[in-house]
């Protein structure tokens, strides 16, 4: 694959090919195998907004924390299959599995999925695939009972939590925004 830190253009993946999967004890392998690739997000295994007592956590106990979930059912995310080999990822699940993600967050409130992280390799990047994995999440969000789909994406020029998504990519899909969260992150709402 071509790499976009060297000059060259982004792969663009074909959509239609293109398997959103759900992370289950059954696919947890394919989670692993995403983030154990070259560039990938392993010093996090996207534990940074999970719920946990401690907060400065060696990378090989981050996996065994979020593996624990996924092993006791807890909805984590999706990952994108593209030729079978796993090529994006997306954190969605209940609010109430993260920590706390804006000051005004009411946590009386129910039936709340939280988008709150993207992974997609270098090569792969500016093609859509963030996109796709936004679609691929409200969709699985609203199908396991979500009432309102809640993220905290940034502007495209801001120089940090990029990988919550861009602001402009939720509004296109109908996300408004209700509040900020820090001074460069948005939350925003889709509710069904």
């Amino acid at each position: 694959m071509p790499s976009s830190s060297n000059g060259s253009q982004s792969e663009r993946p074909d959509h239609g090919r293109i398997r959103f999967i759900e992370v289950t004890r059954e696919t947890r392998g394919r989670f692993e195998d995403l983030f154990e690739q070259p560039g990938a997000p392993k010093y996090c295994w996207c534990m940074a907004w999970r719920r946990s007592s401690r907060e400065h956590i060696q990378n090989d106990e981050k996996k065994r924390m979020m593996t624990t979930l996924i092993d006791q059912g807890t909805p984590v995310g999706i990952v994108a299959e593209l030729g079978g080999r796993m090529v994006g990822w997306c954190s969605v699940a209940p609010r109430e599995t993260y920590r706390r993600l804006s000051k005004q967050q009411d946590d009386s409130e129910t039936g709340i999925w939280s988008i709150v992280c993207f992974y997609v390799p270098k090569a792969l990047r500016g093609g859509g695939l963030a996109s796709a994995l936004l679609d691929a999440a409200i969709k699985q969000a609203f199908a396991k009972g979500a009432r309102v789909i809640e993220a905290y994406p940034v502007d495209e020029a801001a120089p940090s939590y990029r990988f919550m998504g861009f602001r402009d990519m939720f509004v296109a899909r109908g996300f408004h925004e209700v509040g900020t969260a820090g001074t460069r992150r948005h939350v925003m709402r889709l509710e069904r």
